[in-house]
């Protein structure tokens, strides 16, 4: 008998190639979590956050989170934000750590985080930000809605006919001077209140934005408190309330419709730090108005935290399984190589490694720029020192254009960040298991919410355009000093010329600096011949919010790299930083051409010096995600555990999970195997078409 030669087969160990590499790690990890987290402290303060929420039994998150229902997710949510309920007590009166927790809870669960962030992020900012002290004190503290009793609220700002444009709101506040009350009101479709969260099943109060109307003038849209259920949960008379149904994601969250049929509030809940209204019906505005969309700039802020942790998140999972994965033979070679020494899966996704560690540098700096406006603001009000509020409403606009341009383009990036990820992961990544597809169902709406990201961008660049167009006239920079780079800019003449400009991250950034004033210019031009359109250049405004973005993040990565001690840890976050940067310059090639900020020989030389920063930032991929410090709970991937074995972690889940695992035979089985034992079609037709019966038809 002839034997049959089977042919040699190898089982893949992808546990074994990513502990060789993350054994070759050159560099501590704490130090560079450290840098990540924006200190020691801060890196010591996330960890023993993150123990807490793992080993809470409440808070746990495992893989049948990807398969419940709409129905199911609500009820889980709702216990967990009683169990969050607890920790606010427990870390009274430091409400920061409280805010530190939610940013990681929401990590891994988005929809936990948003149902909590409404309620202290926007209901309670907006009072504090809007209302006097006497209000924020009552309605925070007096009233319980700071620990999450008593009160739960939820933000009424968004209408089913207008979301972007806030001043052109359409619900009404008008005040009723007999009986010292607002009246609020829906006064047609398009001014039903949209997307609330929280408003279908949990809120009991909201802050409303509605038009003030006093003595029949309209004094623009301002901000009220309404109960919208008492203390059985009953929806007050003249409240509506439904839910939107079904999302793309966040089932979790319970978004609903309001409309407000004569609501009748007490002149008091009018919040009333700037814009005030007296017993007789005298409306006082305030000297410096702008002031009042401070409380909106939170979110935003927040956002570009969401995008790093959840940026981290996605590119630990990519970058694990690239590195254990291996597919095709290359020339010379026997043994299959590893997705990750492919020079094209290197530029997809080291980039966006890149631009994790940008974002969290970026986040750092831009949650202290706003705790430190908002006291600014505060002690202004308080002090009804004009001086100090007006340079309160710089320091104001100044976070506007910082946030709006923070907000838009790292939500933006985290979205095709994730994407990119999850096609990275090939046929694995569609898995629901792999966290890819709710991750990014979760995401997205980040791109939209709380400023839509092409308003927010546009909005950015204009400022940049106007910073430019003030500097040419002056030679002075006026307000944030965010725009201080303006005097280091260089109009004309390559900056990027060699393969050693390149290597200098001082030269990089002025590139970045030079494009930014270069395109600007170009914009201005533009306008002076379309009579000041601005629509004309709205793909320019895109681009220079990006660019601005871009620029902020490498200035700030600089700073914080020249104070970083070990030079394992410096050589790595150089290496990210220019990796950063050309990946920047190569996105916006055109322009860099066009303006002549990189001489095209020195445009040819970047691909090739590309790929050489990618081959060195690919050697240390391993250590700088495990540098990101998160557990496989947080990771919540299948495809991204720490210990590699990729193959074996994916069927163990999908076995533990198949509820037909026993038999392999599904409840509708019934309905196959009636398919497939069907009788003939002349059998079904009871033989009314066979030879037999139509001959006995026929005449002849």
């Amino acid at each position: 008998m002839k034997l049959t030669t089977l042919p040699k087969t190898v089982e893949p160990d992808p546990q074994q190639l990513i502990w060789s590499e993350r054994l070759r790690t050159d560099f501590p990890l704490n130090e560079m979590h450290a840098f990540i987290e924006g200190s020691t402290d801060a890196s010591v303060h996330t960890l023993r956050l993150m123990q807490q929420i793992e080993r809470d039994p409440v808070l746990q998150v495992k893989p049948d989170y990807y398969e419940l229902s709409r129905e199911e997710h609500r009820e889980l949510t709702a216990q967990k934000i009683a169990r969050l309920a607890k920790y606010m007590e427990q870390d009274a009166p430091d409400f920061q750590t409280f805010q530190d927790r939610l940013n990681l809870v929401a990590l891994i669960d988005p929809q936990l985080g948003t149902r909590i962030g409404v309620h202290l992020g926007l209901f309670l900012s907006a009072i504090r930000g809007n209302g006097t002290e006497e209000q924020f004190n009552y309605w925070a503290f007096e009233r319980g809605a700071v620990y999450m009793k008593d009160i739960y609220g939820c933000f009424s700002m968004t209408e089913i006919a207008h979301g972007s444009n806030v001043a052109a709101l359409q619900t009404l506040a008008e005040y009723d001077v007999e009986n010292d009350a607002f009246i609020i009101t829906t006064p047609h479709i398009g001014a039903t209140k949209w997307w609330i969260g929280g408003a279908a099943h949990s809120a009991t109060h909201t802050v409303v934005f509605a038009r003030l109307v006093v003595k029949g003038k309209d004094y623009g849209v301002k901000t009220f408190v309404v109960p919208i259920r008492d203390s059985n949960h009953d929806l007050y008379p003249g409240v509506a309330i439904g839910d939107i149904g079904e999302k793309m994601g966040r089932d979790g969250i319970d978004n609903g419709w309001i409309q407000f049929t004569g609501v009748r509030i007490p002149r008091e809940y009018m919040l009333s730090k700037f814009t005030k209204v007296d017993r007789e019906g005298n409306v006082e505005e305030p000297p410096l108005e702008q002031l009042a969309y401070g409380a909106l700039l939170g979110g935003r802020v927040t956002m570009v935290t969401d995008s790093w942790r959840t940026g981290e998140r996605f590119v630990a999972i990519a970058i694990r399984y690239a590195v254990g994965r291996r597919q095709f033979t290359v020339k010379g070679e026997t043994v299959e190589n590893q997705l990750i020494n492919y020079p094209l899966h290197q530029k997809r996704l080291l980039p966006y490694l890149a631009w994790v560690y940008g974002m969290s540098v970026a986040s750092n700096q831009i949650q202290k720029d706003y705790k430190d406006v908002l006291q600014k603001l505060d002690d202004g009000v308080k002090s009804g020192d004009f001086g100090l509020l007006n340079k309160s409403i710089e320091g104001l606009k100044g976070l506007f254009a910082d946030s709006a341009s923070l907000k838009s383009t790292c939500t933006w990036l985290t979205a095709d960040l994730i994407d990119e990820c999850r096609q990275s992961c090939g046929g694995h990544g569609y898995s629901a298991y792999a966290g890819f597809g709710k991750g990014y169902a979760d995401h997205v709406v980040q791109c939209t919410w709380e400023g839509d990201n092409n308003i927010l961008a546009q909005n950015s660049g204009r400022i940049t355009i106007q910073k430019v167009m003030a500097f040419e006239k002056s030679g002075k920079v006026f307000g944030s000093s965010g725009y201080a780079f303006l005097k280091d800019a260089k109009r004309e003449g390559a900056i990027l010329s060699s393969e050693s400009d390149l290597k200098d991250l001082q030269t990089l950034n002025l590139a970045l600096k030079s494009i930014i004033y270069r395109v600007a210019l170009k914009c201005i031009g533009a306008l002076q011949e379309n009579g000041k359109n601005w629509d004309v250049i709205a793909n320019e405004k895109l681009s220079l919010s990006k660019l601005y973005a871009a620029e902020y993040i490498l200035d700030k990565w600089i700073a914080k790299i020249s104070e970083t001690r070990d030079a394992g840890v410096r050589k790595q976050l150089e290496n990210l930083a220019r990796l950063f940067a050309i990946s920047n310059i190569d996105r916006f090639g055109v322009y860099f051409l066009q303006q002549n900020v990189i001489s095209q020989n020195c445009y040819d030389i970047m691909e090739r010096y590309t790929y050489q920063v990618l081959l060195e930032v690919r050697q240390e991929v391993i250590g700088l995600t495990d540098s990101f410090k998160l557990s496989d709970f947080f990771i919540n991937s299948v495809l991204g555990n720490y210990n590699g074995d990729i193959y074996h972690n994916y069927l163990s889940v999908v076995k533990s999970l198949d509820t037909t695992a026993a038999t392999a035979k599904a409840p509708y089985a019934g309905e196959f195997l009636a398919m497939l034992n069907r009788t003939s079609v002349e059998s079904r037709e009871k033989h009314q078409r066979s030879e037999d019966v139509l001959s006995k038809l026929r005449s002849d």
